[in-house]
């Protein structure tokens, strides 16, 4: 061991996998960096003596007395105002061709927020994606994930949230993007003229998958020194958690450690939870939602990352293809968001809850008679009524391409309740009924 500038250097190599390489060290703390042959790693084990790293460039060529050098602290973001408009990589660093921004240095990754300083979430997020806003409306400080297929158009219903979400500061944490999926986004915000308010924190897949783990943290820093320092509603886009998971799975198996259910880590729920409890609403005013995109292998929402994310996240909005009108929609049966009964009818118009009510009744109905119709069955006039509604509905509702604010949601609705049925079909409160009935 020799000492430079206060830095220790190592030069003996105990143990080198393919991602993590070990060795003897003294006062090494949990999360620190270190360069290993000039290779940013992390310290991702400590037991006693016994360090061992993760390498993100991958450990190939370094020999066993390769320079270790621990550089004494743990990542860090410098955050402040010069952090918007701007593309970052997993390590903070600028990926736009800009200049390095200046700020205050933090650690990233730190503990979530107290419960005696948090308040009940009860402010609207409305996102303008209709489909999410009428049925599984969204409330500022939850954390919710989208579930998704991998060939589903979850990026652009992403950056859609982005353009049309109501908050002061969008952060976007990218994790496995191809090149493609970069350069979208950065289109979409430079050519909606909203980059001032954006953030982004990108890996893409020519990137080491370990690099990955960084992203999230990156994001919620930078989310929530927009939060606390300035107060702002801060809502933070991470896709593809998946991809993320995938990444713990690569490092826990070059560990050697054992894996648990579908290969993934033992720690999956608190390396999920970790992020996703740093969800908030602060009495101050600023707070930070969280939404994640979780693809799904074959739709299997009972694989340990779906299904961890499931107890930890308030909800889910489960995206799929809707055969009868070909477009891609928030399926109202499968997701929820079990905060919405804090906003809906109270922060939206005061018909909202049963307008929401009849809706879904009314689609789960004509599910029932599609039901009837393959097999077989005769259909009623009620039935055929039910199936004209949902087609409508899915069109012009449930649809992630549908751009409407929450009122407009609304009598969209009404009309197309007027279109199909008689007020006592629609079983909502008739001084309702009253004021919007669109005949």
């Amino acid at each position: 061991m020799a000492t430079k500038a206060f830095q220790k250097i190592y030069t003996q190599i105990t143990q080198i996998t393919k991602a993590t390489c070990s060795l003897k060290a003294t006062n090494v703390g949990a999360e620190e960096l270190a360069t290993v042959d000039g290779r940013l790693a992390q310290v991702v084990k400590i037991y006693g003596d016994d360090i061992t790293l993760q390498v993100f460039g991958g450990t190939e060529g370094i020999p066993t007395n390769a320079e270790v050098i621990f550089l004494g602290k743990a990542p860090t973001l410098k955050v402040s105002e010069n952090l918007s408009g701007r593309f970052f990589n997993a390590f903070g660093e600028p990926i736009d061709g800009g200049a390095t921004p200046e700020g205050e240095e933090r650690e990233i990754g730190g503990p979530s927020v107290n419960p005696v300083r948090r308040m009940q979430p009860s402010e609207l997020i409305a996102t303008g994606i209709a489909g999410i806003d009428l049925n599984n409306t969204l409330v500022s400080g939850q954390k919710i994930p989208f579930f998704a297929d991998p060939d589903q158009p979850y990026n652009e219903v992403m950056a859609n949230v982005a353009l049309r979400a109501q908050t002061d500061r969008i952060i976007l944490g990218g994790m496995g993007l191809t090149n493609d999926d970069y350069l979208y986004f950065k289109n979409v915000f430079n050519n909606a003229g909203v980059l001032d308010r954006i953030v982004c924190f990108i890996n893409t897949t020519e990137n080491p998958p370990v690099e990955r783990l960084l992203i999230p943290d990156m994001a919620l820093t930078a989310a929530e020194y927009f939060a606390v320092d300035r107060n702002e509603k801060v809502l933070v886009l991470l896709t593809d958690m998946t991809l993320f998971a995938d990444a713990l799975a690569i490092v826990s198996n070059r560990m050697d450690q054992i894996p648990s259910k579908d290969s993934m880590p033992g720690s999956l729920y608190s390396d999920l939870a970790k992020i996703y409890e740093k969800a908030v609403q602060f009495p101050e005013g600023g707070s930070i939602t969280i939404i994640a995109v979780t693809t799904l292998s074959g739709g299997d929402i009972t694989h340990a990352i779906p299904d961890n994310t499931g107890y930890i996240t308030e909800g889910q909005l489960y995206l799929r293809k809707d055969t009868d009108v070909g477009k891609v929609i928030v399926d109202p049966f499968r997701s929820l968001s079990r905060l919405k009964q804090l906003v809906i009818g109270k922060k939206t118009r005061e018909d909202h809850p049963q307008v929401m009510n009849a809706a879904v009744r009314l689609f789960s109905d004509a599910a029932n008679a599609k039901t009837k119709l393959e097999n077989g069955f005769d259909l009623s006039d009620y039935d055929e009524r039910c199936l004209k509604f949902a087609k409508d509905y899915s069109e012009d509702i449930l649809a992630v391409d549908v751009n409407i604010d929450t009122t407009e949601m609304l009598d969209k609705t009404w009309e197309i309740f007027g279109n199909y049925f008689r007020q006592e079909e629609v079983n909502i409160k008739q001084n309702l009924v009253d004021t919007y009935w669109k005949n």
